[in-house]
């Protein structure tokens, strides 16, 4: 039986960026990891302007500036965001300004309209009431982003937040890894379609949906297939059509040693090559990994908090290197324990935990491999090994998967 780092090793080495390239527009990067480099197409900001409302001036001519003696400039013009001052700023003059404004030629600071006053009596003075620094207030160009530089590089998986960088560096589209199609099986002849009819022993067929949902965050388009039910000929029908059709396949059920566990024997007589089929972790020992043809196989236990524990530590992070992306772990975070964790069992226990929002940490629920309620409480797993317990106050490593 192999340790989860072993079973990591294998499954990685077995793997490379097995993707085609494509190009994808800005707006439809988000998700996906880049093939290559980017590079900003524009400064940014493009041009030096004002942080602020307030006015152009010389930095100099209002040096001694203060409320109780007041540097007095001429008004030389107006600069809305979008437009250009054409002319210049001389000594003792200074031009109106608002936020994005064109810094105009001549001007070296930017005076905030709340450290200025009108003159009534004088219209086109203003009274500028403190002090100015060369630069102060002023955005200047490139001092965010510069053209040709690298805003993000080959492997970088592109977030919402990123969108905005992409379009303001003037970038219109980019090369991204082609998204994987990922088959997803689920086995058992109990299993009904969720809203069919029930008979007794029966039940609904939940793991599908949840792993679709957890392909599609990474960037992976899920194939749904039909139920297989437990036979050698089904399971073989159903495993030759997937491989057809798509760049991987994932099983739910059907891993174990039972009577009725077919997937590893259908795999086989496929032409299929077992790497490993057990690895050293609770919940989900009887796990597969496999390869048809190039292509992998992952054998994930039936239970659904198993199914979903192994998918989050050995299948998440071998499909994004697949993708290309080079940040493939679940995100970690400390947490503080708001109560022991305890594991007296053999092999290391990922424990669904529930963090707050003030980062305290608590065990989700009942543990046991078929718990739903729990599993829908949790956010995050700790790792606890074999006979140890976490004490209460214990400062912990979470693996994160939801807020």
């Amino acid at each position: 039986m192999l340790t989860l780092e072993e079973a990591q090793e294998q499954i990685f080495a077995a793997l490379s960026s097995l993707l085609e390239v494509e190009k994808v527009s800005v707006a439809a990067a988000s998700g996906r990891v880049l093939a290559v480099d980017v590079l900003a197409v524009v400064d940014l900001p493009g041009f030096d302007n004002s942080a602020m409302d307030g006015y152009a001036v010389r930095a100099a001519d209002v040096a001694g500036a203060s409320p109780e003696k007041p540097a007095v400039l001429r008004l030389i013009g107006h600069v809305a965001a979008g437009e250009v001052f054409t002319g210049e700023v001389a000594t003792g003059e200074c031009v109106r300004l608002f936020t994005g404004s064109p810094l105009p030629r001549g001007a070296d600071a930017v005076v905030m309209q709340e450290d200025t006053r009108a003159d009534a009596a004088h219209q086109n003075e203003v009274l500028i009431c403190d002090a100015a620094k060369p630069w102060e207030h002023v955005r200047l160009r490139g001092e965010d982003v510069k053209r040709g530089e690298i805003i993000l590089s080959a492997g970088d998986c592109v977030s919402f937040a990123q969108l905005n960088l992409l379009a303001a560096s003037g970038v219109i589209e980019m090369s991204v890894a082609r998204r994987s199609v990922i088959g997803l099986l689920a086995t058992g002849s109990e299993l009904r379609e969720v809203g069919s009819p029930l008979a007794p022993g029966q039940i609904y067929e939940s793991n599908r949906m949840m792993l679709a949902a957890a392909l599609r965050q990474i960037g992976a388009e899920p194939r749904v297939y039909p139920i297989v039910s437990d036979t050698l000929e089904a399971t073989s029908a159903a495993l030759a059509r997937a491989f057809g059709e798509c760049d991987a396949v994932i099983t739910s059920g059907g891993v174990s040693v039972g009577e009725f566990d077919f997937v590893k024997a259908a795999f086989e007589q496929l032409g299929g090559a077992m790497n490993f089929w057990k690895v050293a972790v609770k919940p989900g020992k009887p796990f597969v990994f496999g390869q048809l043809n190039g292509k992998p196989l992952f054998g994930l236990p039936g239970n659904p908090v198993s199914a979903l524990v192994t998918f989050l530590l050995l299948v998440r992070p071998a499909l994004l290197k697949m993708h290309g992306a080079r940040a493939v772990e679940l995100p970690a975070y400390p947490g503080v324990l708001s109560e022991p964790l305890v594991n007296r069992g053999d092999r290391r226990h990922f424990i669904r935990v529930k963090v707050e929002p003030d980062g305290q940490v608590r065990s989700a629920g009942m543990q046991a491999s078929h718990a739903l309620g729990a599993l829908a409480v949790a956010n995050g797993l700790v790792d606890v090994p074999a006979q140890t317990t976490l004490p209460a106050g214990s400062t912990v490593r979470v693996l994160r998967w939801g807020f």
